[in-house]
């Protein structure tokens, strides 16, 4: 079969689906809406001179959508460049964005926007952990979401290791669609520095202060060496796409500065692979 590339798009309701999907046509894609996961194959080997599809798949496929994981592992069979896209958000965040819409769960029946919800996390809970992207969405906005499939998918998914490096504060809690996780509270806090107390680690007088500590700078390029060591394997396994959380206490100094860093390091180093790394700060200006 062709060794275009495929996408199948799915997540939780009210993640965000339709605006990755018109993402996806602005940069390019050829997108199929609700598709019957039956049709999987067929469609993929009529379009065997389509660059890039994309098909969203999702609940609103009723029955139909519970043949989805088969369907799958018959199109990874038969395709080449197969990969899963899994848009997830915590449930308070689905929850607001359906009474912003006044707009019933699919799943929710009689009952509460909650309980749709829980239904369809656990139907979707087999299929989250086969996806090869997961993003979570319950902080981003529409340009956000927007931007950040840009950056994954502006290309295609080609021989080069997509990595985003995503700064956060641990009091905002643990990115979800994190692939690894680093821990930069060893490092002096400048928020306990007057002056730069207001500031964040996108200037260069936070950076200055954070990369110049004890250690950091050994940290640094060590957890480069480590992830240019496994980025061969990842490929190998059709991992494309890497996200790397970088996380302090607010997702403010330390770890915008840290993952500002690692950044310029990936791109500028010499590895088995192509890597392509850009920098997300989830936290900055929360407070």
């Amino acid at each position: 079969m062709n060794s275009n590339e495929v996408l199948i798009l799915t997540g939780m309701s009210g993640a965000g689906r339709s605006t990755v999907a018109h993402a996806l046509e602005d940069l390019g894609w050829y997108v199929v809406d609700n598709l019957p996961p039956s049709l999987l194959l067929d469609l993929v080997r009529k379009g065997a001179q389509t660059k890039s599809l994309a098909i969203v798949v999702d609940v609103r496929g009723g029955k139909f959508f519970d043949d989805l994981t088969e369907a799958l592992q018959l199109l990874r069979e038969s395709a080449e460049n197969v990969r899963l896209l899994f848009l997830d958000a915590s449930d308070q965040a689905l929850v607001q964005r359906f009474e912003s819409t006044r707009r019933p769960h699919p799943l929710q029946g009689t009952d509460r926007i909650l309980d749709g919800i829980t239904r369809e996390r656990e139907k979707l809970e087999e299929l989250r952990a086969q996806a090869d992207v997961v993003i979570d969405t319950s902080n981003l906005n529409v340009h956000q979401l927007e931007k950040r499939t840009g950056e994954i998918f502006a290309a295609g998914m080609t021989q080069a290791v997509r990595i985003n490096v995503l700064s956060f504060g641990y009091k905002y809690g643990i990115p979800v669609d994190a692939d690894l996780v680093l821990d930069c509270r060893f490092i002096p806090n400048p928020h306990w520095i007057p002056e730069l107390r207001p500031l964040t680690g996108l200037s260069d007088e936070v950076s200055d202060v954070v990369l110049t500590s004890d250690g950091v700078s050994t940290f640094v390029s060590s957890y480069v060496s480590l992830l240019g060591q496994m980025l061969p394997g990842y490929l190998r396994e059709g991992k494309k796409y890497l996200t790397v959380a970088i996380g302090c206490t607010g997702g403010k100094h330390r770890s915008v500065s840290v993952a500002r860093e690692i950044v310029r390091q990936l791109n500028n180093s010499k590895s088995e692979v192509e890597i392509s790394a850009h920098a997300t700060h989830r936290d900055v200006g929360r407070e």
